[in-house]
């Protein structure tokens, strides 16, 4: 599948498997994906965690109470470290969200080429997903998306509601 067929793809899935693990050479192309994105001057403030033991799957569980979410074998979120990010001089902005939503697309992007799942979650709940020790003390946990391969039958809904072209483009 090529890029823009890729990208007119993807959609959120809310339908894991739960039996069905992810291949390690598949989890190791996907992270390889988030490793090599750019960042503001090449910082890298970031961190992927993916977790995968059943103890820590339960902790981070208790983070986003969707029934879909708990079934996914894996859950990948990606952190950083806003000390470590590039800051504009002259005004004070810091990059950390642009560098790690860079780095969550590429992610994700990178699992819909494998024939994975994900769905890119921000209303999780920060102090239990911090409460699970999973995370280092500096670090802001900016996104995670369960991972995993759709349930048996699934079927994408293949029509994306997107504003018309016209309305989103400006070419001045």
């Amino acid at each position: 599948m090529n890029f823009h067929e890729l990208v007119h793809h993807r959609e959120s899935i809310r339908s894991y498997d739960p039996q069905r693990p992810v291949e390690k050479d598949k989890l190791a192309r996907i992270l390889e994906a988030g490793r090599i994105a750019p960042s503001a001057a090449n910082r890298q403030p970031w961190r992927f965690y993916l977790i995968s033991s059943t103890e820590n799957l339960e902790k981070i569980r208790t983070c986003y109470q969707r029934a879909w979410f708990h079934d996914a074998p894996h859950v990948l979120a990606v952190a950083g470290k806003r000390s470590s990010a590039w800051v504009r001089s002259y005004d004070g902005y810091n990059s950390i969200e642009t560098d790690l939503t860079i780095a969550m697309d590429h992610l994700i992007l990178a699992a819909e080429s494998e024939g994975l799942g994900t769905c890119w979650i921000a209303a999780f709940d920060p102090e239990k997903l911090r409460a699970t020790g999973i995370f280092e003390e500096d670090e802001e946990i900016f996104a995670i998306t369960p991972l995993g391969y759709p349930k048996a039958g699934f079927q994408k809904r293949g029509n994306k509601d997107r504003k018309a072209f016209e309305e989103v483009v400006r070419i001045v």
